[in-house]
């Protein structure tokens, strides 16, 4: 997630699970260590464009490395609050700071290697987007009350409040991908494979997307007291042999194509408006929509030891006005009910 709210987790979990009247010092320690795994966004390379895709949430985020991580940071920082705090104490506020970031991580859809070195398989919970406000901003003001009035009780309450909203997310990360399930079965389609991810900030409009014969589909549910369908739209799943004939898999362009396949989980496209470019489906800020956010541009011209050329889209002014009709609900014309596929059906027929 974002660095605020990893500060924020790693202040609270020492405060609550070692609390006396050191929470602030364990606040500190805790904010620091549980940002300090994303210290990995300074691994890159100046010609490999794609170095910072396999080294971001790798080590630095994985179970094995948390009592070295943690063990870093309390050695930099034992020097700040060595009048408050024992060196035992500060390496345990770290620890547990540290311990915090790549669970919270694995909560996204991003996925972290938490079994690296013995996989690089990640994970991801898919249960919380990477930057949410309901999520991060009581538990920040909980675990500033408890630093502040040095009562444990509210870093509690700040423990209790991520747990609960991360559970929330399973809930509705459940509802989501049953309604997208349910999409496809009225479709007449058998997906090969389905997920679904949280909107940018909320928990309420999700992006399911959907592979069957060679094409992506992509569509928004809104998981409210009623769930509803916001249609979107299709893409053709990826094919080398038919999309660049001319690549060659044993050139570094090949080797890059597949490096960032791992990373966007197989789900690529090509550009619909850049025919020399692939795309990541899985992520786009409308989430029923197919607008790039990050992708990997081509060269028939390149040697063979050039690597490809990594892009990232930012959002533009435009893409708020859709997205906020998704929360709304008013782009989502198709409600469930207990006869949910006849409903799906009913509701495109008439459309």
């Amino acid at each position: 997630m974002d660095p605020i709210s990893q500060g924020a987790l790693g202040a609270a979990a020492p405060q609550a699970l070692l609390g006396s009247r050191k929470l602030r010092a364990y606040a500190f320690l805790g904010c620091l260590a549980g940002m300090a795994p994303d210290l990995d966004v300074f691994i890159g390379s100046s010609t490999d464009p794609l170095l910072f895709l396999e080294y971001h949430r790798q080590f630095t985020h994985a179970l094995v490395f948390i009592p070295v991580g943690a063990a870093l940071v309390a050695v930099l920082l034992h020097g700040i609050v060595r009048r408050t705090l024992r060196p035992r104490e500060t390496y345990l506020a770290c620890l547990i700071g540290y311990a915090t970031h790549g669970l919270l991580d694995s909560c996204t859809a991003y996925g972290t290697q938490l079994f690296w070195p013995f996989s690089d398989y990640r994970i991801g919970w898919n249960n919380v987007s990477i930057i949410d406000p309901l999520f991060t901003l009581p538990l920040l003001g909980l675990g500033i009350l408890a630093a502040t009035l040095r009562r444990r009780v509210f870093a509690v309450a700040g423990l209790i409040w991520a747990l609960g909203y991360l559970l929330l997310g399973v809930i509705q990360h459940q509802r989501a991908e049953t309604a997208g399930e349910q999409l496809a079965a009225a479709r007449g389609h058998q997906p090969q494979r389905l997920s679904a991810t949280p909107g940018l900030g909320n928990l309420l409009v999700w992006r399911v997307v959907y592979e069957h014969d060679g094409r992506y589909y992509v569509d928004a549910v809104r998981t409210g007291a009623a769930v509803a369908i916001c249609p979107g739209a299709s893409i053709p799943q990826l094919d080398l042999r038919r999309d660049f004939p001319w690549l060659d898999a044993g050139s570094q362009q090949g080797r890059d194509v597949k490096r960032f396949s791992w990373f966007a989980d197989g789900y690529l496209a090509v550009d619909p408006r850049v025919p020399d470019r692939i795309i990541d489906v899985g992520y786009s800020f409308v989430p029923n929509s197919i607008d790039m956010l990050w992708g990997i541009d081509l060269d028939p011209k390149a040697g063979p030891d050039r690597h490809v050329r990594y892009i990232e889209e930012e959002p533009s002014g435009d893409l708020a006005g859709p997205y906020w009709r998704l929360l709304a609900g008013e782009d989502c014309p198709v409600r469930l009910d207990g006869q949910a596929t006849t409903a799906i059906r009913a509701a495109f027929a008439a459309r």
